[in-house]
């Protein structure tokens, strides 16, 4: 299978087979533990997670964790940028802390956007619109990567622990790529861990929503996680097959770990020390680790996370990160109106969210379907909704109903429903929709305005 490429334009059929080669997990196993799921997670739209059961357990124990994702900056907001951030604002309601990067510095590595453009776009099409679409600005966080100090001092930290040869297999990096673009994706793994820094309140479960072709930033991220923390904590079976939990230290004794800056550099040894004083019950000190016995099968994940959450505060007093792996949700790409991927390179496959209504009806009336060829073969074998673009905009943003939904989807199949009558409707609900967005997003520019954060912006 071809390899999934973030900067490429990638048309993805199989998503079985995708998950099958990367080891990304079906989301609708998860689907009957979220009391109020999105509409994009009702209806198959996000289709596969990574380690998402974490953020699901602290948002069903009501536990902080937070929600994380970007926009490069190098054209119009169209309705497959609004999806990530639907999912963004979802989360944040879910009592999520919410972050939302404009990243600059890829658009400016990989397209070559001047940092002017970067700005403009990023401020003026992306940023306007999320608030628009309900992104609270009192409790989460929008920035530019370019003028994020810590972001930046973390992704030189991340630095330490990359290397070239793993930048070249995940994403396929020659010879004469530039070194801004690798730099870029270090930032990029800095966006998605930053959520978590003392700053923000510490080690958290973070998702980003993205789609399926984002997964390399998030593989070689959790990587990079896991390489950044001091101990590794693993549940083992003994000879017997009795469980028992192991905490390794990842340094030899002595050496030193730099940390987050401003903290003491620190001495394992004593870290570990200091884990084996909390931890009650049988076990045995190594010098290089612990091991944890008398473990009840039943009571084995309980147990796993409160170890787990006293080696993470330890760490944090030793000047370590504690950072739990990121999780990812993936939603399908948005088909193109003409067919294909939906991308902002290419203005005729997508609808932008500060187009023309009118304009963008044009262009939902002359968009591919998944109809017959005739009016008379569709009343007779039905029509595709799955391949087609309208029933995708109509289940992606503009239907909420989903008992209507269906009904529309059973027509088409029948072919009781035509094309030209749902081209129709779908040009009259996406004007309204823009209408009332675009109303929005100038209620959206002044709020701004007004506010201390922002309002620099809007000079």
């Amino acid at each position: 299978m071809a390899e999934i490429d973030p900067w490429g334009v990638l048309d993805i059929k199989d998503y079985t087979r995708l998950f099958e080669d990367f080891g990304i997990s079906p989301f609708k196993d998860l689907l009957d533990q979220i009391e109020n799921p999105h509409l994009y997670m009702r209806r198959g739209i996000i289709v596969g997670h990574r380690g998402y059961e974490d953020v699901l357990r602290a948002m069903n124990e009501g536990s902080t964790f937070a929600v994380m994702s970007g926009f490069m900056p190098s054209g119009k907001v169209h309705l497959g940028g609004k999806m990530v951030m639907d999912e963004i604002i979802w989360h944040q309601r879910m009592e999520g802390d919410a972050f939302a990067c404009i990243a600059d510095m890829e658009a400016h590595s990989v397209r070559g956007v001047s940092w002017k453009q970067c700005r403009e776009i990023g401020l003026n099409e992306y940023i306007v619109s999320l608030v628009a679409l309900g992104f609270d600005i009192e409790k989460g966080h929008i920035y530019f990567q370019s003028e994020n100090k810590k972001l930046l001092d973390l992704a030189f930290e991340i630095g330490t622990k990359a290397i070239f040869s793993e930048l070249s297999a995940i994403y396929g990096f020659h010879s004469d790529v530039k070194i801004a673009h690798m730099i870029s994706v270090l930032v990029q793994n800095a966006d998605i861990l930053q959520p978590q820094l003392r700053e923000y309140g510490g080690p958290k479960p973070t998702v980003i929503p993205v789609g399926v072709d984002q997964d390399p930033h998030i593989r070689l991220t959790r990587d990079i996680a896991s390489r950044m923390r001091m101990f590794l904590v693993e549940k083992r079976l003994d000879k017997d097959l009795n469980p028992y939990i192991s905490i390794r230290a990842k340094n030899k004794p002595l050496q030193v770990f730099r940390g987050q800056r401003g903290e003491a550099p620190f001495a394992d040894s004593g870290a570990l020390e200091e884990i084996a004083k909390r931890i009650e019950g049988q076990k045995k000190v190594y010098e290089m680790h612990i091991d944890i016995f008398s473990i009840e099968e039943s009571e084995s994940e309980s147990t796993m996370r409160a170890i787990e959450e006293i080696v993470r505060d330890v760490e944090l007093g030793y000047g370590g990160y504690g950072f739990f792996l990121p999780a990812a949700t993936y939603h399908r790409f948005m088909q193109g109106l003409t067919g294909g991927k939906m991308s902002s390179s290419v203005p005729e496959s997508y609808i932008a969210l500060t187009e023309p209504p009118e304009d963008a009806a044009k262009k939902v009336l002359q968009a591919k379907t998944g109809g017959r060829v005739t009016v008379e073969e569709q009343k007779k074998l039905g029509g595709v909704p799955e391949e087609c673009t309208i029933y995708e905009l109509l289940i992606s943003h503009l239907i909420e109903d989903d008992d209507y939904v269906k009904e529309l989807f059973e027509e088409c199949k029948s072919g009781k429903r035509l094309c030209k009558e749902c081209k129709v409707q779908t040009a009259e609900l996406m004007v309204s929709f823009l209408k009332r967005h675009q109303e929005e997003r100038e209620e959206a520019k002044e709020v701004l305005r007004q506010h201390e954060i922002y309002k620099q912006w809007f000079r």
